[in-house]
């Protein structure tokens, strides 16, 4: 009998608790999910751009979710929304711009709509016809971060990049001179004007000016600018001459700059330096003296003709300018005059650049040099400068014949003696010749007149009544005289024979005493002897 078969003992189950901590695969899925949703979340706030805020004077152009922000035409933002300000004066657009260029919103960022303009002669924007506006950036330089601007109504002349100096011009107008008119340099356009603003007196204008690189070097310290619209137009002893920079200046306006010719400067001007904006070039051009003396010349006669700019010339060299003239009544004499204040410059009498050194007086002693020239017979005088336009000049001359003259230094400015213009002292002197006329009786001698006229009328009726018969006889006898001598006087008559016999015979006694006195100078004593007697 087989043996029973011995089966292995199993160990016995020891039950064990279930663990607290075990997660269930069912709560895979959603922390899977929550951890994407953390790391997109975490993606998103790190992606995020930089919100900014920019202010507009209107909301042209701007359009929530669709204005883009363009920087060198690359779009770095949109425009969220677009609102209005709590005072209702300003629109305000709030934008987002990426973080990579959140380095570039700095205090000196700018801000405009770019949209179609003319402006300068130029125009801008023509694109933004079909792509519709959006805004542009003109990157700042500053450190300082900002996040809330003031956007630009018209687009920067000028770009932060752009190399160049920036000048400032003070003139009397602003003329035809707009933003972005051109700036030339011997004719070619160098620079523009970044902006214009009127003076806080009101008294002129002030200009900012761009000048672009390479050219800002040749803008030195003594550079002349002017207004280069129009045309220049000048009589000259060539004939016509005509100056204009360019058909774009004639129409828009521009402005030119160029040192003196006689310039010895070679310093460039810096960044900001203020000169003046004259209205040509010619003004631009004149001498700018230092030494400036003030005086007043009194005139009793017309000025007109006379401007304020006139040129005071000196045998053809202009020693100064006229600048104000006015008029002056004397209660003493009750009579006007016109006192015209001039301006001298006494470098104009010396080199004003000789050896390179500027000029300065004739003499320390300015007073005695002038005392001297008036006390023998330097006189101020009107003169035509224009026959055409009758336009009068002052010319200091020498005048030997003209009254003794004293320059009065008590009163401020001095006053300087003048002279009457050629013209006026002929109408002087036809004047005092009409008062000497005026003076004449010509009534009491047109009365004397007819009186010896009549009287001659009666004396004359005598004459026709007693005397011209007696004339007549007179006149009868006389011409039967001069018939009788006619015929005295005829070749055949007995007078005329008896004439030429006496005349043979005064001859031939002219021809003996001739020939006496011959014998006589050769024989003096044929006075005392007598003549002797022949031998045969």
């Amino acid at each position: 009998m087989s043996e029973p078969i011995e089966e292995p003992e199993l160990p016995a189950a020891e039950p064990v608790p279930p663990s607290r901590w075990r997660m269930q695969l069912v709560w895979l899925v959603p922390i899977v999910a929550i951890l994407i949703g953390g790391w997109l979340a975490v993606k998103a706030v790190m992606e995020r751009g930089e919100e900014i805020t920019i202010s507009f004077k209107t909301g042209e152009g701007l359009e929530a979710g669709k204005t883009k922000i363009k920087f060198k035409d690359v779009d770095i933002g949109v425009v969220d929304t677009v609102s209005l300000s709590p005072d209702h004066k300003r629109v305000i657009a709030k934008a987002e711009v990426v973080r990579d260029v959140a380095n570039l919103m700095v205090e000196n960022t700018r801000f405009w709509v770019v949209r179609p303009r003319i402006s300068g002669g130029t125009v801008s924007g023509l694109g933004t016809l079909l792509s519709g506006s959006f805004i542009d950036v003109d990157a700042g330089n500053a450190a300082k971060a900002r996040r809330e601007f003031v956007g630009l109504e018209e687009p920067p002349v000028i770009a932060s990049d752009v190399p160049g100096r920036e000048f400032t011009l003070k003139g009397v107008g602003l003329g035809s001179l707009d933003v972005g008119s051109p700036i030339y340099f011997r004719r070619l356009r160098v620079g523009q004007v970044a902006s214009y603003q009127l003076d806080p007196d009101g008294r002129g204008v002030t200009l900012k000016v761009f000048v672009n690189a390479p050219y800002d070097q040749f803008v030195r310290t003594d550079a002349r600018f002017w207004h280069a619209s129009g045309v220049d137009m000048s009589f000259g002893a060539d004939g016509l001459r005509v100056e204009t920079q360019s058909i774009v200046s004639i129409i828009i306006g521009g402005i030119a700059f160029e040192s003196p010719p006689e310039s010895r400067v070679d310093t460039g001007a810096a960044a900001g330096t203020q000169f003046t904006l004259y209205p040509t070039r010619d003004d631009a051009m004149k001498q700018h003296d230092r030494i400036v003396d003030r005086y007043v010349v009194v005139f009793n006669d017309s000025v007109r003709g006379l401007a304020v700019g006139a040129p005071i010339d000196f045998r053809g060299v202009v020693m100064g300018e006229v600048k104000a003239i006015y008029t002056r009544f004397d209660p003493a004499t009750n009579r006007f005059s016109i006192p015209v204040e001039i301006e001298i410059y006494p470098e104009r009498f010396t080199s004003r650049y000789q050896d390179g050194q500027a000029g300065g007086r004739v003499t320390d002693d300015p007073r005695r040099m002038a005392n001297y020239l008036i006390e023998h017979g330097f006189r101020f005088q009107l003169r035509s400068g224009n026959p055409l336009t009758g336009q009068l000049y002052l010319a200091f001359d020498y005048f030997p014949d003209a009254p003794k003259a004293s320059i009065d230094w008590s009163k401020t400015p001095p006053e300087l003696p003048a002279t009457p213009r050629a013209l006026q002292s002929l109408q002087d002197s036809v004047s005092r010749l009409m008062t000497k006329l005026n003076n004449i009786p010509f009534e009491a001698i047109g009365k004397d007149a007819r009186d010896t006229l009549r009287t001659t009328n009666s004396m004359l009726a005598q004459l026709d009544k007693e005397v011209v018969p007696k004339a007549r006889d007179t006149l009868g006898s006389a011409q039967s005289a001069l018939d009788s001598a006619n015929a005295a006087l005829q070749p055949d008559s007995s007078l005329q024979q008896s004439t030429e016999d006496a005349m043979r015979e005064l001859t031939r006694t002219a021809a003996s005493l001739r020939t006496l006195s011959d014998y006589l100078a050769q024989h003096p004593e044929a006075l005392v002897r007598g003549k002797p007697e022949q031998k045969p």
